[in-house]
């Protein structure tokens, strides 16, 4: 633990951050290295959850928790570091789907996962088993236990999130989104006891994808109002630097909905709905404070560029920083 500040540490205030993939694993592993374990929970998104082969493949869940377990992939971004691929080459000499790569370590937890699940644990509890096993010692949560399967309008078809992602490489043209289940998800207890506990310090939007990350997690019943409700000061981090998206597709997401793909329109969408207090750029985008700040947005311009591990402790640091001086 590298501390933010000996306020932060010593008062032991939780944060709450929300997460897609990638990205939002990035900034969730520098601040499990900033805040005291039991200062951290974690809500990942689940809309990219789908069933494959069977199984319950939940990749931004498991991203955050392989990462927060120091066992994540850093060459490819998913997955498991030290992987093998033999049931995956095997499968491809019977005729098998092969377009989502499941590693053998990998295939482990989603067999495990399926096999718990179908005798009646919540995906809640089966996480809390393997954040437990795995050494992971923050708290990280479903955003829900309830089904919610992200679609991607795209021309007069729909296509569930994975295939747009992985099997079609994102090509396809996008003119909207579907939450399918959203009415009926219900927000796992962990993530309704982390926004309604009273000492709350600070609610930070990873650098995710807004639309297809973040978005699905604000969507679950009753979260975006218990945010606005609550007094702590929500805090976004942007994933567009320079006109363009640090990982995944939303800088071209962006433009296909005629929405620019720059960090203040990152801003104004959390803006419009109300959720955001405070909001991270980085310095290459500085020129755009202003009018973030014109939206009644602060602002705090920073290296949000994550390479290395110093850099994910940095900004995280920051990211704590920036808080308290909203909090006080």
């Amino acid at each position: 633990m590298t501390g933010a500040s000996s306020a932060a540490i010593n008062e032991a205030k939780p944060y709450l951050a929300l997460s897609g993939g990638v990205g939002g694993a990035k900034l969730a592993l520098g601040l499990a290295r900033t805040l005291a374990p039991e200062q951290l929970a974690v809500v990942a998104n689940t809309g990219d959850d789908f069933e494959h082969l069977g199984l319950h493949i939940a990749p931004d869940l498991d991203t955050v928790m392989y990462t927060l377990a120091g066992l994540a992939n850093t060459d490819t971004g998913w997955g498991r570091a030290g992987e093998s691929w033999s049931f995956l080459e095997a499968l491809e000499a019977l005729g098998g789907e092969t377009w989502f790569r499941l590693g053998d370590r990998d295939l482990a937890l989603h067999v495990e996962r399926t096999r718990r699940l179908r005798q009646g644990e919540s995906l809640s509890a089966v996480t809390e088993a393997f954040c437990r096993k795995l050494g992971v010692r923050s708290r990280i949560f479903p955003m829900s236990d309830d089904p919610v399967r992200t679609m991607v309008l795209s021309g007069n078809e729909e296509l569930s999130f994975q295939h747009y992602f992985v099997r079609e490489r994102c090509r396809p043209s996008v003119r909207g989104f579907r939450f399918a289940g959203i009415e009926d998800a219900a927000p796992s207890p962990g993530l309704t006891a982390a926004i309604e506990d009273e000492a709350l310090a600070a609610v930070v939007i990873c650098p995710s994808n807004p639309f297809v990350s973040v978005d699905p997690i604000l969507a679950v019943d009753g979260v975006a109002s218990k945010l606005r409700a609550s007094r702590a000061p929500v805090i976004a981090v942007s994933p567009i630097v320079g006109g363009a998206a640090l990982k995944g597709p939303a800088a071209k997401m962006m433009e296909e909905l005629n929405v620019p793909a720059t960090a203040a329109a990152v801003a104004r969408h959390y803006r419009d709905r109300g959720l955001v207090d405070g909001f991270v750029l980085d310095r290459a985008d500085a020129a755009m404070a202003r009018e973030i700040e014109e939206m009644g947005v602060a602002t705090r311009i920073t290296n949000t560029v994550m390479v290395t591990l110093k850099d994910r402790e940095t900004l995280a640091r920051e990211v704590v920083l920036f808080a308290e001086g909203l909090a006080s």
